[in-house]
């Protein structure tokens, strides 16, 4: 992916987020329960943060090396299989059948972010 793409894919992040939290707010308040809107919005929590940081990395790739563009395309499959499953997991008995399956992908998406996070640790650019 070029920087311009991810640049893209971090508002579109941010962008959908937004428009989740505003759905959930105001829509899924009166269909679920406490718990399921907390589980809701830590979902688009975690999204919108990695769209936001996916967006700043991507704007600033000269302070890193060219392993950014492997820990950006991680951070992107890690917010797929961690918010999205969240959001399915949710809002399952709203869609009428069992999206249980999704389970164990949300932990997947989270070790997806964590790795990205720690491989982001080891390739900042040393200065001269």
């Amino acid at each position: 992916m070029t920087t311009d793409k991810f640049i893209k894919t971090g508002i579109f992040f941010c962008l959908t987020a937004v428009i989740l939290g505003a759905f959930g707010a105001h829509s899924l308040k009166q269909v679920l329960t406490e718990k399921q809107l907390s589980s809701f919005q830590t979902g688009i929590n975690y999204q919108f943060l990695h769209g936001l940081v996916i967006l700043i990395l991507s704007l600033n790739a000269t302070y890193f090396t060219s392993k950014l563009n492997g820990i950006l395309k991680m951070m992107i499959a890690g917010i797929i299989l961690f918010s999205f499953s969240i959001y399915l997991l949710t809002i399952q008995d709203i869609l009428g059948f069992s999206m249980s399956f999704m389970g164990p992908i949300t932990p997947i998406g989270g070790l997806l972010l964590i790795s990205a996070w720690i491989m982001l640790f080891f390739s900042i650019k040393k200065q001269a």
